[in-house]
Order: structure tokens, then sequence, then C-alpha cells
């Protein structure tokens, strides 16, 4: 187990309603840390989990871990292999996303199934691109596909590439994107930077979308990278912030979340504010499920899983503090269980000897 690594917390100032405190950074937006401050957080061991045990060991920087058909399928980013495990924890890849232009937080990122296929976000050579696959054979024998771009030249750069897909429960196609490190794309309707697009499952603009003919659904954001949707239909986002906070966001369509102009709850009526906002010390939140009226958000910096009640979304738990290491996704089984990866071989973490590791852990 990792040693513990944790600032002690203090309670914040109110806001308007009582939020937890935290931030990102610049140089290296998911790495660096910032000045030391107060923040306040929940910390309950590892209640009401059940003992933890590693499902996958020795993978190499996963990113996300969907199910296609019960099988699960997981994503590495710097060698572009999609991956399928089996029941004995094994690993075997089913193929390799071509043309991967891995850079920094660029590369092979999130993945999502729809209509029996699997839907792909990855770093070209022209940007980043949204790609389906068919997938063959049984489980234990299965084959990707050829690749059907359905949407490129999404910016990308050597960081802020966002990369989350998830279809929401009206079945469209949702996708975080980065700036790109420009920031003023982030307010440009007119780039793919900075935003949560939705379309349909072939790339389509959807007739209700907040814009005419754009794909855009919100926009205003920095790097968001997790995505999940309440019982209620209710759609949340995380978000790496700068200097300042990062983010748990609630999404309404046509939204503008502020960046680069603000950070964090600015209580400027031109933009919308979190709803809990972090120092990335203690957050950098990647993955995003759902489960029972709780979210469950990937902490890579702050090296936690943490838990937001969603009938109060200013609240939060912390679980797991420092023994993993950098969590990147976090994902619900087809029975109900938690599982969450590590991120430690991605070339900011301490990777133990088993790193990366996919970790399942039940909940309740």
């Amino acid at each position: 187990m990792r040693s513990m690594n944790r600032t002690a917390s203090t309670l914040a100032a109110t806001i308007g309603l009582s939020i937890l405190l935290t931030s990102c950074t610049t140089a290296t937006p998911e790495a660096s840390a910032p000045p030391a401050s107060d923040h306040a957080v929940t910390d309950q061991a590892d209640a009401p989990f059940g003992t933890p045990r590693a499902v996958a060991t020795g993978l190499n920087a996963p990113w996300s871990v969907v199910f296609l058909d019960g099988t699960p399928l997981i994503s590495e980013r710097d060698s572009g292999r999609i991956l399928e495990l089996a029941d004995d924890g094994s690993t075997r890849e089913i193929g390799t996303v071509a043309g991967i232009d891995h850079a920094g937080e660029g590369g092979l990122l999130g993945m999502t199934v729809g209509d029996g296929r699997l839907y792909v976000y990855s770093t070209g050579t022209d940007g980043n691109r949204i790609q389906r696959y068919d997938v063959t054979g049984a489980p234990g024998s299965l084959a990707l596909g050829d690749a059907m771009t359905i949407l490129d030249e999404i910016p990308s750069a050597s960081y802020h590439d966002g990369g989350r897909l998830a279809f929401g429960p009206d079945g469209m196609l949702y996708a975080t994107t980065g700036d790109a490190g420009q920031g003023s794309a982030a307010q440009d309707l007119d780039s793919l930077g900075g935003k949560i697009l939705r379309m349909t499952i072939d790339g389509e603009v959807p007739d209700d979308n907040p814009f005419a003919g754009s794909l855009v659904y919100s926009y205003g954001h920095r790097n968001p990278q997790g995505l999940s949707w309440a019982d209620d239909g209710t759609m949340f986002a995380t978000e790496f912030g700068q200097n300042t906070w990062d983010e748990l966001n609630i999404i309404t369509p046509g939204a503008n979340y502020g960046w680069p102009t603000v950070e964090g709850i600015a209580n400027n009526d031109d933009f919308t504010d979190p709803v809990q906002q972090w120092e990335p010390s203690i957050a950098s939140p990647s993955g995003m499920t759902h489960l029972d009226g709780i979210l469950f958000i990937a902490n890579l910096r702050g090296t936690v899983l943490r838990t937001v009640p969603v009938a109060d979304p200013t609240a939060s738990t912390d679980y797991f503090s420092g023994e993993y290491g950098r969590i990147r996704d976090v994902t619900v089984t087809p029975d109900g269980t938690i599982w969450f990866i590590t991120n430690n071989t991605d070339g900011r973490g301490e990777p133990d000897a088993d790193d990366d590791r996919l970790i399942e852990a039940t909940w309740g």
C-alpha cells in the first residue's frame, strides 16, 4: 500500500452554499503543485466500501474501461492498444488504434459503447478524433474492426485534450474536449475546443442542440474529463482548472462555464458557476460515474476516489486516500460493483511493481 500523503483540512468559508475547495496548475496541468491553502474535505477511511482487490495488474497508462456485452475493455493511452480483460485478470490485445500521435496527455483516451459498437476518442496527426469500431468474435477472441471516423479535427496539443465519451439518457453521444492550450477557443463557438459536444451516433448535429447547426452543447471549459448523469437526467462534468480551482459542474444546454475569463465560483451572471470546487493538490478530477444517487470521481493528483451525493452536490467524501496513487477512471460494472483504474505509469506518478492496476471495490 502507498503511504497516505494528505494535507490536514479545515472547514472553508461558505459561498452561497457550503463547498469544498481545491485546484489545478499551469505548467503540467495534471501534476504540478499549487501554493498551499486551506480546504475542507471529509476523509472516511474505506467504509462503506468492501475490501478492494486488484482485478488486473501491469497495465500501461490505462485511460478508460468500458463493457461491451459484459466484456471489459481497457484503453492504453500511450500504446494505442485496446485490451480485453478475462475473468482470471489476464489481458489480451483486441487491436491497436492506428495513427495515434502521442505526446504528453494525448493518445488513446476515452471509450464508450453504443448500439453494440465501440466509440473511441484519440489524438491523431490532424487533431483529436472520434472513431467507431465494430468488434467481432466471442469473449476470449474479440477483434477490433476497421475504424469509421465520425468527427475529426478537434483541437489537440500535448495537454488539455479532454477525451471522455459517454452516451446520455437521450441516446446521444457526448464528448469532452479541452482547449488544447488556447484558452480563447473555449469562448469561440466556431471552435470545437474547450467544449462539451453532443452528436448523433454518426457524428451529426441533433436538431435540438442549443446552437443551430453546431455540435456545441456547452462551452467555456478548460479541460473537462468526466461525464455522468443522475437518475433524473441531471448531467454532471468534472473539469481541470488552472491556478485556482478544479470543478464539478451541472451541465445545461447552451451554458457558458467561464474559462478563460473566470475559474471556479465567480458569482458572475455571465457565467454558470460550478457546484463544487477543489484545489488541484487534492483533486485533478478525471473519470466519473454514478450509482444509487452517488457520483464517484477519480482524482489524479488528489490520489483519492471521491464521492458526491447528487442530493447535495456541495458535499463530498474521500476514500482510499493515497493508497493507490493516481486514479484516472471509475465505472460501474454490469453487476453494480465499482471499478477504478490507476494511472501511475503515465510519466507523472510513482508506480509500484504491480502498476498500473484495475481495482474492484463493492459499494454499500
